[in-house]
């Protein structure tokens, strides 16, 4: 046991989730004072001692599920006072469970096609938990084709077992028989979701299937860096699939939040100012004329206004949506924002994102009616501060914090690096955000080198959590 707990502990160190000396230590007492036949007991109290963040928890229940995912949990070390017993709801490969109603026992011969469908059938329309696993469990001996030692995923053999079972003709068929004659459109609807979401659950089974079955050939380890899903604070923007984009999209919001309340206490903290000569012979007369208690002028330092020009390329459109996203949600913060787009032309874009309350739709129109086009469409950085220098400029002051996004692939076009100089020139501080690896700099069309020169700062840029850390230096 204290072997696959190890082991368990450093998979999720590998995904990334920040856990210490101590909580594991916690972790392990934990388990010597809990039920350990009881699978679901076992998992919350490890996650419990572990899990910080809601954005944490899919991958440890991923980790959990191929560590603990044997049958019979040999691995519990009886000679060190742990349960040698199968987990509770753990049923096993020689004690299946019937699917016909009349029988409480079952054979252990493999189902045919025509039985299999009626197994799938009964799981889908009664919705209990040992007759969808007993149907999953069937349905990967008989379709999955799993071959010992070949190196393919979990989604593969889900995606071949459930093609060859035509789920979906299988889901409407039971929606369909199941549903009460005389039901209305809108109970039917009703009953077309339940018997959706008893599906769901039956993939679910299929896939714990498909994994248990992975984990006993390959080993636990081998398995999980197969599964390794990065954190979604750790994802690269400009790498995100659709999946990812929304999870970014959902944790942007209570990011915005907790950054906006630290950056008004790290505003309101800031160091005292200068010493208040009069405050202070004031108060010293309580001592008998001794300064005893200085007092200093209160120091009230001011919302910065920000200057947003960013990249809305195709290569790094992502990277300059979520940044725009997490900067006009953090407006609050900033006495005002001021938001600049361009490909190869530049055009602002703050009445875009200011007007409409869904920033989707502003982004929307924003790529819609910017005029963000000149020549042929491609970066062209060069262009685009000579834009920026000539129309807008003027208004940059020693107030300013102007924040470049962008990647720096130039196309090869001019650079115009003495636009930057006068606009870092002429701001409070100037920023560039770059969302690809430092490594990528300076390579190719990249030219990272000539602009950094120009700015107060350039941050490596590529995730919510690099994005966070930036946004403490805005304060």
């Amino acid at each position: 046991m204290i072997e696959t707990v190890d082991a368990f502990f450093d998979e999720l160190r590998a995904v990334g989730l920040p856990i210490s000396v101590t909580e594991k230590t916690d972790a392990l007492q934990a388990l010597t004072v809990i039920d350990l036949s009881n699978r679901c007991v076992v998992r919350e109290s490890l996650a419990a001692t572990v899990i910080k963040k809601a954005d944490h928890k899919e991958a440890f229940h991923t980790a959990f599920d191929i560590f603990f995912s044997s049958t019979k949990r040999n691995d519990f070390d009886a000679g060190e006072g742990l349960s040698t017993e199968v987990f509770e709801g753990e049923d096993s490969e020689e004690e299946p469970v019937r699917t016909e109603q009349t029988s409480g026992q079952e054979t252990q011969h493999s189902l045919d096609d025509d039985e299999l469908r009626s197994a799938v059938q009964h799981a889908l329309t009664t919705g209990e938990e040992s007759s969808l696993r007993y149907s999953a469990r069937h349905a990967v001996r008989n379709y999955g084709d799993i071959v010992a030692g070949r190196p393919v995923g979990v989604n593969y053999y889900l995606f071949k077992t459930l093609r060859k079972l035509h789920l979906d003709e299988l889901v409407a068929q039971v929606a369909e028989d199941s549903a009460a004659v005389d039901a209305t459109d809108f109970e039917k609807r009703l009953h077309e979701e339940h018997v959706k979401k008893v599906a769901q659950e039956f993939k679910k089974a299929v896939e714990d299937e498909i994994r248990r079955r992975l984990v006993a050939d390959r080993g636990s380890a081998a398995v999980a860096k197969t599964l390794r899903q990065t954190l979604t604070e750790d994802v690269d923007f400009i790498h995100a699939s659709k999946e990812e984009m929304a999870a970014i999209t959902d944790a942007i919001k209570p990011l915005a939040r907790k950054i906006a309340v630290r950056l008004a206490r790290k505003r309101r903290n800031k160091r005292r100012g200068t010493l208040d000569f009069r405050s202070t012979m004031r108060h010293s007369l309580s001592y008998g004329g001794v300064p005893a208690e200085v007092k200093y002028r209160q120091q009230r330092p001011a919302k910065p206004e920000i200057f947003v020009i960013a990249d809305i390329s195709g290569s790094v459109a992502s990277f300059a949506r979520f940044t725009l996203y997490l900067v006009h949600a953090l407006a609050s913060q900033f006495s005002n924002v001021r938001s600049f787009v361009f490909i190869d032309g530049l055009d602002e874009v703050t009445n875009y994102l200011a007007e409409n309350e869904d920033f989707d739709q502003a982004l929307a129109l924003v790529n819609q009616q910017a005029d963000v086009v000149w020549t042929d469409g491609h970066s062209n950085y060069g262009h685009a501060l000579e834009v920026f220098d000539q129309k807008y400029s003027g208004e940059v002051t020693k107030k300013s914090t102007v924040l470049f996004l962008g990647d720096a692939r130039n196309n090869y076009h001019e650079t115009n690096v003495e636009a930057l100089a006068q606009i870092g020139k002429k701001a409070r501080k100037l920023f560039w955000l770059n969302p690809e690896p430092k490594p990528y700099w300076d390579t190719g069309d990249s030219i990272m080198e000539p602009y950094s020169q120009c700015c107060d700062q350039v941050f490596e840029v590529r995730n919510l959590q690099q994005l966070e850390k930036f946004v403490d230096n805005l304060a």
